[in-house]
């Protein structure tokens, strides 16, 4: 399996648990850009914690970097696009999607969103050409919200939710949600499941951060599944097996949706 550097706006394929080989598209690339700043981040400290619209890299740039590991050989099962922070923030992401489409037409294209951005019609837009979109639900009320996902000004967890709907109801393809659990977060129960089942996802993504917190900001944090590390990091705080079995077994009883768990 070839491994593309950290130079490029393209990365891995990473090993996912839930997708196979997951070749990482990079929308912000140059510096941590993300409405959030959540506690648990594998980038570490978002540098720049903002909701603010732009073109971060070069639609050309990203298709060029793509169909250099596509010339390659190299095997992929998705293209996931995320990296740097929330992708959803670059103007250009559609073009980026549309572009890959045209290069592999029958690679499925996948996103990583935090759902901060889908109350904008442009966001949803480009979202729709998607084949699965993967957003994040980590809190099921405001103040654990913004202790747990540190959102930039003027994002709740009320608008989050409100975005999620507006796009369910336009969108054809797959949405599943993606919750981190901590010991900080993981007692919400009986909300956390209404919120899931009004959402009515394919699939629950139940997740712990297993992976260390880096203290400083490294490109390779994006798709560094390895356990490699040659910069500092903390240990943070994960749920047992036998809690996330727990609540594996509670959600499904109390939602009937599909629930998988990282300890699976």
């Amino acid at each position: 399996m070839s491994h593309f550097p950290n130079a490029k706006t393209v990365y891995g394929p990473v090993k996912s648990w839930r997708f196979g080989l997951s070749l990482g598209i990079d929308p912000i690339f140059e510096t941590s850009t993300c409405s959030f700043n959540c506690v648990y981040c594998q980038l570490g400290h978002i540098q720049d914690i903002t909701s603010k619209h732009k073109i971060y890299v070069a639609t050309e740039k990203v298709l060029s970097d793509f169909k250099e590991v596509v010339d390659a050989g190299t095997q992929i099962d998705v293209i996931t696009y995320s990296g740097s922070g929330e992708p959803t923030l670059a103007a250009n992401l559609k073009e980026m999607i549309e572009g890959i489409r045209k290069i592999s037409p029958n690679l499925p294209q996948y996103i990583l969103t935090n759902a901060t951005e889908l109350h904008l019609p442009n966001v949803r837009e480009a979202l729709k050409l998607l084949d699965k979109v993967i957003v994040k639900i980590d809190a099921a009320d405001e103040q654990l919200f913004s202790r747990v996902n540190r959102p930039a000004p003027g994002i709740t967890l009320k608008t989050v939710l409100a975005g999620i709907h507006q796009f369910k109801s336009e969108y054809k393809g797959e949405i599943e949600i993606q919750s981190m659990f901590m010991p900080m977060n993981d007692k919400e129960f009986d909300d956390y499941a209404t919120i899931i089942k009004d959402i009515n996802p394919v699939a629950v993504q139940l997740n712990t951060p297993k992976r260390p917190y880096p203290l400083s900001w490294h490109r390779e944090n994006r798709g560094n599944h390895e356990g490699i590390f040659d910069y500092e990091v903390r240990e943070l705080k994960v749920i047992t097996p036998d809690r996330a079995k727990e609540i594996e077994t509670r959600l499904t009883e109390a939602t009937g949706l599909k629930i998988l768990s990282v300890y699976r």
